[in-house]
């Protein structure tokens, strides 16, 4: 029997937990599957990591709660195992950014460059969607767009967005959408739209926060 007292040993499961965050890769492997359900081959491919590495670091995650698993034929799918973990990362992201020199200039030298205004909330966004006041464009990938999105939002890729400039509608605002607070793809959309005369803004975080906050989906 254990010597710990109970919250002793209560903690000690509660740093495990901590203890599975603690690596780069597996943050991105987070923000990927808080989008869909994926093999680890998928994971492998999509966070750039040998499907060894990628699996080593899905199973740590997995006993340590944060991911659920489950067999079809030959592959083994993981996801979230639950909401609360996209709270958990982004509370990560919240003391990184406040407290630590090197992510504030991170931030500041990379994403502010790119877009200082303030992004638009989640409740805004639902206003001026219901007043048919935006054109939504989500800039992820595919098949993460079509495993969920937000009502009407368009799917267009960032790596296509420069061809495709022509089909959006310059009349209105557009809201750029990926998969989170600090994704890339959608800096990156909002600077090239601005560039070409656009009005466009950026949803404050992505689609995982939305569909975790309870707003529809499609």
């Amino acid at each position: 029997m254990s010597s710990l007292s109970p919250k002793a040993a209560l903690f000690a499961e509660f740093a495990e937990v901590a203890k599975a965050l603690g690596h780069a890769h597996r943050l991105v492997i987070l923000e990927l599957l808080a989008q869909r359900e994926r093999s680890v081959e998928e994971v492998a491919t999509a966070s750039r990591l040998s499907i060894a590495n990628a699996s080593q670091h899905l199973r740590l995650m997995r006993q340590a709660g944060l991911l659920v698993s489950r067999r079809d034929g030959k592959q083994i799918l993981y996801r979230l195992s639950d909401p609360a973990v996209l709270d958990l990362v982004a509370a990560l992201q919240r003391v990184g950014e406040r407290n630590v020199a090197a992510a504030r200039e991170i931030v500041g030298g990379y994403f502010r460059a790119r877009d200082s205004l303030e992004p638009i909330t989640r409740e805004e966004l639902t206003a001026r969607m219901k007043d048919g006041l935006v054109t939504v464009l989500d800039v992820r990938p595919e098949d993460e767009f079509e495993a969920g999105h937000l009502p009407h939002a368009i799917n267009t890729p960032l790596r296509e967005l420069a061809e495709r400039l022509r089909n959006l509608p310059k009349d209105r605002e557009i809201v750029a959408y990926c998969r989170g607070h600090y994704c890339v793809f959608a800096f990156e959309a909002v600077a090239m739209l601005r560039e070409n005369g656009f009005k466009a803004r950026r949803l404050e975080d992505g689609f995982p926060e939305w569909k975790a906050a309870g707003l529809p989906v499609m």
